[in-house]
């Protein structure tokens, strides 16, 4: 199973449209995840175009985005567990990573996907894999734009990231 994976598209005051780059990869996706920061429903209707959907609401999403998907949630494709969350929040002077991790403390998830940061990570935590894609549309100070792919067979996942230079 692809899984394809996006955050912090904020669209469309960023990008007026999905960057070409993933819109190739969207082609051949079984399944999307987007973990937040959408800015507008529009984004997940044009997403739906290319597969199957489902994500998280992000600090800078209005309440018609928290109402179609939450703050939180997991995702079971097969025997595998993938729990979303967006990441931002109170922590008090816990770092992105450490709240998005912190969100599923106390369940039984094989990876997390989380967003907020803009900033690419891909690790192990605990032997959970632990994962932000970056964003396809607002790079800030990452030297290039990225999006992210899960590959899941059985219990293996692998993930990956797809950089690129222009939106």
């Amino acid at each position: 199973m692809k899984i394809v994976v996006v955050s912090d598209t904020h669209m469309p005051r960023m990008a007026k449209g999905l960057p070409a780059t993933l819109t190739k990869e969207l082609r051949g996706a079984d399944f999307i995840i987007h973990a937040g920061d959408w800015t507008d429903l529009r984004v997940a209707e044009e997403l739906e175009k290319h597969a199957p959907l489902d994500g998280v609401t992000g600090n800078n999403d209005g309440h018609d985005v928290w109402r179609k998907f939450g703050w939180k949630k997991t995702i079971s494709f097969g025997e595998v567990k993938v729990g979303i969350v967006h990441g931002h929040g109170d922590g008090g002077r816990m770092g992105t990573e450490e709240r998005a991790i912190a969100a599923f403390k106390d369940e039984d998830v094989d990876c997390i996907v989380y967003g907020h940061s803009h900033i690419p990570a891909l690790r192990e935590v605990g032997g959970v894999l632990v994962f932000n894609p970056g964003s396809p549309t607002d790079k800030r100070k990452q030297p290039l734009y990225s999006f992210g792919l899960l590959e899941i067979e059985g219990r293996q996942i692998r993930a990956r990231h797809l950089f690129y230079k222009d939106k």
